[in-house]
């Protein structure tokens, strides 16, 4: 019987770059999807540019998947912990032709390379849109969503 495939998440709230990547390789992940609108960060390490060259060196791809990312109403409504409004736009937003391009491109990377791994900013997956993602991706194509947390500072 075939081992069935992972997809992994991760959140770099409250960690270090260093704690994200060692976690990453801990795991076996071969990409990063980063799953975020914006893939910029004031926290030191984890901008597109920062992160795919930290990822490069320890021989992990990284991929930007922008449309699959929480539209900045989303984003407002986490910020005020309105939780149910974000996951409710984030549904809305699932349905438009850009994010459901994305996760198709999404689930043939994770079928295709091995362990995928979706980044995003927040800790707790829970409060987060990349679990939504992986939900997805479990159901449509029996994968198993697993998600990491790196230690914090």
């Amino acid at each position: 019987m075939a081992k069935k495939k992972k997809i992994f998440t991760i959140g770099y709230e409250h960690v270090s770059s260093r704690a994200v990547l060692d976690e990453l390789e801990r795991a076996g992940v071969k990409i990063l999807a980063d799953v975020r609108a914006i893939a910029s960060s004031r926290r030191a390490g984890f901008s597109k540019n920062q992160l795919a060259a930290s990822l490069d060196e320890r021989g992990i791809g990284y991929v930007q998947f922008r449309g699959l990312g929480t539209p900045k109403q989303g984003r407002e409504a986490v910020r005020k912990g309105d939780i149910a409004t974000m996951k409710k736009i984030y549904t809305a937003h699932l349905k438009t032709a850009e994010a459901k391009h994305e996760m198709d491109e999404l689930a043939e990377l994770v079928k295709k390379t091995g362990p995928v791994c979706l980044l995003c900013f927040e800790r707790d997956h829970t409060n987060c849109h990349r679990h939504f993602i992986a939900e997805i991706i479990e159901e449509r194509d029996d994968v198993t969503p697993e998600h990491l947390v790196a230690p914090q500072f």
